[in-house]
């Protein structure tokens, strides 16, 4: 929402009374709450937090040094809105949709100057528009009525306004125009144009919300092979730093299968959100070639950038991914990390003077997160498409202790919870999920697809993956105990087997050009191969064949290898035969 777009909304101006970091007192200001102001002689941006009796407080999206009582606070009477049309995509903002490039163009450096702004969107650039409606057709609100290329792997879908009232089309016409120009206009007078504005803090109504029943493929097999999350669906990855939380949501952001990607780093450090905007351009995406920032969009408002920006960025991305969602596209929200954004509405709780709930953070965490995620889901739009929104959260808890507020309240509401262990990172093993401690209520509602697009048993297999891994996690403690030499055979040999799905199967590169991505065909094949060595192993020691003989075979090993093979479909095929081979030759 840019100064541009307020000029002439009615205004009734007051004056600051007091500073507070980004908490701002104003006196005599005529505003409802969530109104947008700017406030003093810089126009600084700021939102309305609180009315009381002639008082407002106002949360300031801008750093406020500087910034004294008598300087005048001039209320736009409109929410805090996002501008949605073309050109959404490739490009990157700051957590009020204030676009950095654009902003860097104005100064003339990097460093940006108090106060500046620009629209969301360009407003004069000219797309060219290609109507999907002539005159006589009946359009209702959330109508697809034209379409426009985007980017080469995007076709923008123009839409009816939800808050429109629709009827018959007088005319839709083929040709250049800007987002403000008028491309459909109805009988009642209603003109239909590229541009429309939303309230983040409201979600984009929907004719139905339904029960997700495809997975988000991410080609991480950890994930999509025993915590699966679905097209709309939630998921947390909570963990504490340098357990791979960012590195995991950039694969995620890389590789899922959604059509959109929404990346909002919020409060997350320069460096972090530096990676993602130099990597992404230069990265090439794997469903069909073309650059992968033709279908990402990213907000970037990290650590250093003012608190109360950090506080809407994540209003700002859900509502660009629920306006995709609407044209019938799949959106991956995510967000980096939820944790700073309840930073954030700490402080600015504490500035009020709110009542501190646990550990300071304000009594309604639990509401403004369940806010969040529940704008997530799989829905029959009001124009009769299926779109979906996933949001997948990190969370940075202190110290890695997930007992405290945000991680437990995140807990409750989403549905995967993927752990990152910091003795796993330690020990070198990526992604360090913690198999133990990680969990997917989707399974059951996703193995139909799993059953029906890679194989009848994946169910079956997974199972057996993680009963074995249940087993070790047991045997662990006894060989701290008495040593690995002191357990039965049976035993040691289910050790064996359960290394391999720890170093084969669960451990993943994501630097390797290969191994990065894997399609759950061969996360499938993979598993197969684990398990073939495991019943051809438990078959030797059933014949007598001492374990040591079984464990040191040359075959075994390669099945580390998997992972890193293009033509994996043949390796497993000779791996397999070869397993068989040399440990029924044994007896």
């Amino acid at each position: 929402m840019s100064k541009a777009d307020t000029t002439d909304a009615e205004t009734d101006n007051g004056v600051i009374q007091s500073v507070s970091g980004p908490v701002v007192t104003a006196r005599d200001l005529n505003a409802r709450m969530n109104d947008v102001v700017y406030v003093g002689d810089e126009g600084l941006m700021g939102e309305v937090i609180e009315i009381e009796g002639d008082l407002t407080t106002v949360q300031v999206y801008e750093e406020t040094s500087g910034v004294g009582p008598g300087e005048p606070v001039e209320n736009t009477g409109e929410p805090l809105s996002v501008d949605l049309g073309p050109g959404m995509l490739d490009a990157i903002y700051d957590g009020v949709q204030r676009p950095l490039d654009v902003l860097e163009g104005k100064m003339g450096s990097p460093y940006l100057d108090r106060g500046v702004d620009a629209p969301g969107i360009d407003l004069e650039e000219k797309w060219e528009f290609e109507p999907e409606v002539e005159a006589g057709d009946v359009v209702e609100p959330g109508d697809i009525v034209g379409v426009v290329e985007e980017t080469v792997t995007i076709d923008h879908k123009v839409m009816v306004p939800p808050d429109y009232e629709g009827g018959e089309v007088v005319a839709a016409e083929a040709g250049s125009f800007d987002v403000t120009e008028t491309v459909v206009e109805l009988d009642n007078g209603e003109e239909v144009s590229m541009h429309q504005e939303w309230p983040v803090r409201e979600a984009r109504p929907a004719n139905d919300k339904k029960t997700p029943r495809t997975p988000l493929v991410s080609g991480q097999r950890i994930l999509d092979g025993l915590f699966p999350i679905a097209k709309g669906g939630t998921a947390a990855i909570p963990g504490p730093f340098g357990s791979g939380k960012t590195v995991t949501q950039h694969q995620l952001a890389k590789y899922a299968d959604a059509d959109i990607i929404v990346y909002v780093g919020c409060g997350e450090r320069g460096n972090e959100m530096t990676e993602v905007i130099e990597d992404f351009p230069e990265l090439e995406d794997p469903a069909n070639g073309n650059p992968l920032m033709a279908r990402t969009s990213l907000i970037a408002n990290t650590s250093n950038m003012p608190v109360a920006a950090r506080e809407s960025c994540i209003y700002t991305g859900i509502t660009i991914a629920e306006y995709y969602r609407d044209m019938g596209y799949d959106v991956a929200l995510m967000a980096d990390s939820t944790s700073r954004w309840a930073e954030a509405m700490r402080e600015i709780s504490s500035r009020l003077e709110e009542m501190p709930g646990e550990e300071g953070y304000p009594a309604y965490l639990a509401a403004r997160l369940a806010q969040f995620y529940e704008r997530a889901g799989y829905f029959e739009n009001i124009n009769g498409t299926e779109g979906s929104v996933s949001a997948i959260g990190a969370v940075s808890p202190p110290g890695g202790d997930f007992s405290e507020p945000v991680t437990q309240n995140t807990l409750r509401i989403v549905k995967t919870f993927w752990a990152l262990d910091a003795d796993l990172a330690e020990r070198r093993h990526f992604p360090s999920i913690n198999w133990n401690e990680s969990y997917s209520l989707y399974k059951d509602q996703l193995d139909p697809w799993f059953e029906d697009e890679v194989a009848d048993d994946w169910a079956e297999r997974r199972q057996w993956a993680v009963d074995v891994l249940d087993e070790e996690t047991e045997l662990q403690e006894i060989v701290q105990l008495v040593g690995k030499d002191a357990l039965p055979d049976d035993q040691q040999l289910t050790l064996e087997v359960a290394r391999y799905l720890r170093e084969a199967y669960l451990q993943q590169n994501a630097f390797h050009p290969v191994d990065t991505f894997c399609p759950p065909e061969k996360t499938y094949l993979m598993l197969t191969t684990i398990q073939k060595f495991n019943d051809e192993a438990f078959d030797a020691l059933d014949a007598g064949v001492p374990v040591e003989e079984i464990v040191d075979t040359e075959a075994a090993p390669r099945i580390n290898r998997i992972g890193v093979q293009e033509d994996y479909e043949e390796y497993v095929e000779d791996l397999k035969a070869e397993i068989t081979e040399e440990l029924r030759s044994l007896y």
